[in-house]
């Protein structure tokens, strides 16, 4: 990814700091939108100056189109999105509310739709582009009290891989991970960190992330890409 501009979403959370040095370090520029101004002071504290000085920083609500859209335009030009907004909740479906419903698919799937949709006019105006988006493993096997979360990641596999499909024959392409439970500080502060060596480490998840969004899978579209650590 070598003088690749990314746009990097999610890139100050759990998931990020794993994957943002990782991107840094196959030689991208990148622009990471934020909503928590200490979660950007939490990645640089893992930063060398040099790759600090790489990213630039904007706030963004990404449940917006418009600010999405102002985003992209300040960018100038998105050769790879990596897409990782999400969250995860958990409830049994005759108590989830329309609300809570509503905030997890705004916060999965909208996202996905909006920064999919305007990464993807940059992409095919200069003719080139990687996309990569996070499922879920409720997606392709959904469990109990997880019914609006694999809703919404099944909804955002479906998407990766309608855009799969519409940018044949291009030098774009879609595809789709799906990680199981994810080493992050929020899941051990949550779950516990006992089985935490069996979860997907972050860092794991990078690599495949950086392969799928660099020139090396130009002949990989529409993948569905289980990592699920040792679970």
């Amino acid at each position: 990814m070598k003088d690749k501009q990314v746009l990097l979403t999610g890139g100050t959370g759990g998931l990020g700091l794993g994957v943002t040095p990782t991107v840094l370090s196959q030689g991208a520029a990148v622009t990471i939108p934020y909503a928590n101004p200490q979660h950007v002071e939490r990645l640089k504290g893992r930063l060398a100056p040099a790759d600090i000085a790489r990213i630039r920083f904007i706030q963004a609500d990404l449940t917006r189109e418009a600010a999405v859209e102002s985003l992209i335009e300040e960018m100038g030009q998105v050769d790879v999105l990596i897409h990782l907004v999400g969250g995860f909740n958990m409830g049994k479906l005759h108590e989830y509310s329309l609300e809570q419903w509503q905030r997890d698919f705004d916060l999965n799937l909208t996202t996905t739709f909006l920064t999919c949709k305007h990464s993807l006019r940059s992409m095919l105006q200069h003719g080139y582009g990687r996309i990569v988006t996070v499922g879920a493993r409720g997606a392709a096997q959904p469990g109990a009290r997880l019914g609006a979360y694999s809703a919404a990641k099944s909804g955002v596999v479906a998407l990766t891989q309608a855009i799969a499909a519409e940018t044949k024959g291009t030098n774009i392409t879609a595809n789709t991970i799906l990680p199981s439970i994810i080493n992050t500080p929020t899941n051990r502060e949550d779950m516990g960190a006992e089985k935490a060596n069996q979860w997907v480490q972050p860092e794991s998840l990078a690599q495949v992330v950086c392969f799928l969004a660099s020139e090396a899978a130009k002949d990989v579209r529409g993948a569905v890409i289980p990592v699920y650590g040792n679970l």
